[in-house]
C-alpha cells in the first residue's frame, strides 16, 4: 500500500526545495506540462538543444524524457543528457510516446533504455507493449488488453530492463519487476485531453528529484495525477475546462486531503 505519510512528505518537498526539472518533451505537450510543474511547485526547464544539453543537465535535479516528436537532433540531445544523469547517478524518467508506431520512436525508446539505464519508464499499456516485443498494435490497445495482461507484460519488461514501469490506465499499474501497487483514481476525461500523459511523466520526474526510491516516486506522482484528475473532472463541463480545472487542482494541491482520496 501507498506510505500516505511519504507521499504527503513529497509534495511538501517539492514546493520547499523548487527541483529543477529538465524535459526534452514533444512541442505539442510542452506548454501543459511546464504550466503543471509550475502549478505544483517544481521549475521546468525546456530544451532540444545538444549544444548546451550537457551543462544543463548537470545542473538539473531530474530528468524527462519525452519522444513524442522525434527528430535527430532530439535525439542526440537525449543521448547526452540521459548520459550525464547517469554519470551522476541522478534519476531520470522515459516517456516512450507512441512507442509502436514507428521503428524509429522504438529502436530510440529501447536504445536509451539499454544504454542510459532510465530510473522510470512511464507508459501506457500500448507503448509498454511494443517495448516488450507484442505483436499487439498499438491502436486501441489500451482497451483491449486485460489488466492482468497489461501488469504481466509490465512486470516481465522490469524484470528485463531493471526499471521501475509506470503505466497509466483506467487502473494505474506501477512495478518493479517483484513488487507492484496499483492506483485506481482518475477519469475517463483524463485521456481525451492531450498531453495529460505527458503531464504524468512530468510529474514523476518531479516527484523523483525528492523522492529516494524510484518505486515510491512513480507511485506517489499518479497518485497525485490520480486525485488531481478526479477532483477537477467532477468540477469540469468538458475536455476544455477539464484542462484548466486540473491546473488548477495541483496548483491547490492539499496533499493531506489528497492522501485520504488514494484508493488502491
Amino acid at each position: 500500500m501507498i506510505d500516505r505519510r511519504r507521499f504527503i512528505h513529497d509534495c511538501g518537498s517539492i514546493r520547499t526545495s523548487v527541483p529543477l526539472v529538465l524535459n526534452i518533451t514533444n512541442y505539442v505537450a510542452m506548454n501543459y506540462c511546464a504550466n503543471a510543474l509550475l502549478a505544483i511547485g517544481a521549475s521546468p526547464l525546456m530544451s532540444f538543444c545538444p549544444e548546451e544539453m550537457e551543462e544543463l543537465a548537470s545542473r538539473c535535479d531530474s530528468l524527462v524524457i519525452n519522444i513524442g516528436c522525434l527528430d535527430s537532433q532530439q535525439i542526440k540531445a537525449m543521448r547526452l543528457a540521459s548520459s550525464v544523469f547517469g554519470k551522476m547517478g541522478k534519476k531520470w524518467v522515459l516517456d516512450p510516446v507512441g512507442a509502436g508506431a514507428s521503428a524509429l520512436r522504438k529502436e530510440t525508446a529501447l536504445s536509451l533504455v539499454d544504454e542510459f539505464h532510465p530510473s522510470i519508464i512511464r507508459c501506457n499499456a500500448s507503448e509498454i507493449t511494443a517495448l516488450l516485443g507484442s505483436r499487439v498494435s498499438g491502436r486501441g490497445v489500451d482497451s483491449s488488453l486485460l489488466p492482468d495482461d497489461v501488469s504481466c507484460i509490465a512486470d516481465e519488461f522490469a524484470k528485463k530492463s531493471g526499471c521501475v514501469i509506470s503505466v497509466s490506465g483506467p487502473v494505474d499499474y506501477v512495478t518493479d519487476g517483484s513488487h507492484s501497487e496499483r492506483i485506481s483514481n482518475g477519469s475517463p476525461l483524463m485521456p481525451r485531453v492531450t498531453a495529460t500523459g505527458c503531464v504524468a511523466s512530468a510529474i514523476t520526474g518531479a516527484v523523483a528529484a525528492v523522492e529516494k526510491s524510484s518505486f515510491d516516486a512513480a507511485l506517489n506522482a499518479m497518485a497525485i495525477m490520480g486525485v488531481a484528475g478526479e477532483i477537477a473532472a467532477s468540477r469540469s463541463e468538458g475536455t476544455g475546462s477539464f484542462q484548466v480545472r486540473f491546473l488548477d487542482e495541483l496548483s491547490n494541491f492539499d496533499a493531506e486531503k489528497a492522501a485520504e482520496l488514494i484508493r488502491q
